[in-house]
């Protein structure tokens, strides 16, 4: 294996889609924002995507321009989850983040709202008049028994939401058209199809039972259809079949078929994912030892291209030697956690669903190891070295993945690759991925195939608040088969017909 530092500048550059920003008319005071755009007049649709996550809360403000479907970014506000406020005398705390943070309703309540308000007020809007919809979300599920626990935690996401004064309204599908905003409503095809489950034309796996069989499912659908929606920009068509890779602390993303008009999800992945970095950079002595992670280092160093050609050795053998404690297989059907996640391993076979996880140790305990790696590279070289080898451990995960997908013939020359997520798509992430697909030789044109994305998640949920609410572009469709033609005709013909659509 060669780390071929150049790659990046002699070959192809990778499709990296990045959300251009929209500038608006104040509402509120707001210094410095240029008066471009009146959502009062205008065709955009505003959704707010609420993450807490194990490293990050999130609220990323979003408004698609439902005429052309493209998705533009107003705000991203960014807290670190660390930051929660303790559990005061009383409260229940229900779960904790990878790093051992308790979490309680109310404690995660107030920081979403504050969280909220804070995007809102950057962005010159009102919650009340101005927002129309919310997707809330959670990566959070270290501290979670079974994978149905989540649904505790998305209430504590609403009560946050709920006291920041959005409306319940706004985070619920509407029943028919007379529901929805008038300045929208004529972009909606609620009288014409349902939302049934599908997310960008693709139905989610369940268990056997109704439960789901990963406990971040909902982040690795919403990651998936935003991708979709980044594509657009990056001009790649990424439409079914398709593969997903979510790197963001924990790892989630899916793998679909070709189904039509809607995809099955044939894969799951789960796991670890920007918590093996993390791990890394907590050795060096440059962050907390307990709650640092790459983003405390990143903000202020990145690694150069003469980095990795003075230091290509050393980088190779470090990431070996992370490699070394990762294991990425199959989960066991005995697994009730992989990588801190709560699985349902069973539950996933039987409904024709392969669980792919990423794993150091058994359920994340090994992870302290890696602090060795990032120890050695800041005593023996430099943080830049460090990053740059952070690059590669990624890449070289990307790499496992794809392969153990590939092995269970859940991939194939068809599919398009989707990469989003911290650890996946900054420093020279990409362009090591790509190289690493081109490797594998499965496509004619690996850059066809293969797209990056920011804030995957938060487009997501901006595509999911669209599918509920039937807000579709058949001009410029999101959903189908990749070369293909909007799928309302089929959905009609198919609720129509009263069928019932098995997932």
């Amino acid at each position: 294996m060669q780390l071929k530092p150049l790659s990046r500048l002699l070959g192809p550059k990778p499709h990296i889609s990045e959300s251009p920003y929209l500038s608006l008319i104040p509402k509120t005071s707001s210094p410095g924002m240029s008066a471009k755009v009146d959502l009062s007049t205008t065709s955009y649709y505003v959704v707010a995507s609420v993450e807490m996550g194990n490293t990050t809360t999130k609220c990323i403000l979003t408004a698609t321009n439902l005429e052309t479907g493209k998705t533009y970014l107003l705000n991203k506000t960014v807290k670190m989850s660390r930051d929660v406020r303790p559990p005061k005398e009383g409260e229940k705390v229900f779960g904790k983040t990878l790093d051992g943070k308790k979490l309680t309703r109310e404690s995660v309540g107030e920081l979403v709202k504050q969280t909220l308000e804070e995007a809102h007020n950057a962005a010159g809007l009102t919650i009340k008049e101005d927002l129309n919809f919310v997707v809330r979300s959670t990566g959070v599920v270290a501290g979670f028994a079974r994978p149905d626990d989540v649904g505790t935690f998305i209430l504590a996401l609403a009560d946050g939401c709920i006291k920041a004064g959005v409306p319940p309204k706004n985070m619920t599908p509407a029943m028919n058209k007379e529901n929805l905003n008038p300045r929208i409503r004529k972009f909606s095809y609620l009288d014409k199809v349902f939302f049934d489950g599908a997310v960008a034309s693709v139905l989610p796996p369940m268990g056997s039972t109704g439960v789901e069989i990963v406990a971040n499912e909902m982040e690795g659908e919403l990651a998936t259809a935003g991708i979709k929606e980044a594509a657009k920009w990056a001009g790649v068509d990424f439409r079914n079949p398709v593969c997903s890779i979510d790197f963001g602390t924990t790892l989630k993303g899916r793998i679909t078929n070709d189904g039509f008009p809607y995809a099955k999800t044939i894969g799951n992945y789960c796991g670890l994912a920007g918590a093996i970095p993390d791990a890394i950079v907590r050795g060096s002595g440059l962050v907390d030892r307990k709650f640092g992670n790459v983003l405390d280092i990143t903000k202020h160093e990145k690694p150069g291209l003469l980095t990795e050609i003075l230091n290509d050795r050393a980088i190779e053998e470090h990431a070996k030697w992370a490699h070394e404690l990762i294991q990425i297989e199959v989960v066991p059907d005995d697994r009730n956690w992989w990588g801190t996640v709560p699985v349902n391993p069973r539950a996933a076979r039987n409904n024709g669903v392969i669980l792919i996880g990423c794993e150091v140790g058994e359920n994340g305990k090994d992870l302290p190891l890696l602090n060795e790696v990032g120890a050695s590279l800041i005593k023996k070289y430099n943080v830049n070295t460090m990053l740059a080898t952070l690059d590669l451990v990624s890449a070289m995960i990307a790499e496992r993945l794809l392969k153990k997908a590939l092995e269970n013939n859940l991939i194939s020359s068809k599919t398009t690759i989707g990469i989003t997520g911290r650890a996946g798509i900054t420093g020279d992430k990409p362009a090591l991925i790509l190289q690493k697909v081109a490797e594998m030789g499965l496509f004619e044109n690996p850059n066809d195939h293969l797209v990056f994305c920011d804030d995957g998640l938060a487009r997501g949920a901006a595509v999911m608040a669209r599918c509920m609410n039937s807000l579709g572009t058949p001009k410029n469709p999101l959903g189908g088969q990749r070369g293909g033609k909007c799928i309302m005709g089929a959905r009609m013909k198919l609720q129509n017909a009263g069928k019932k659509v098995e997932s």
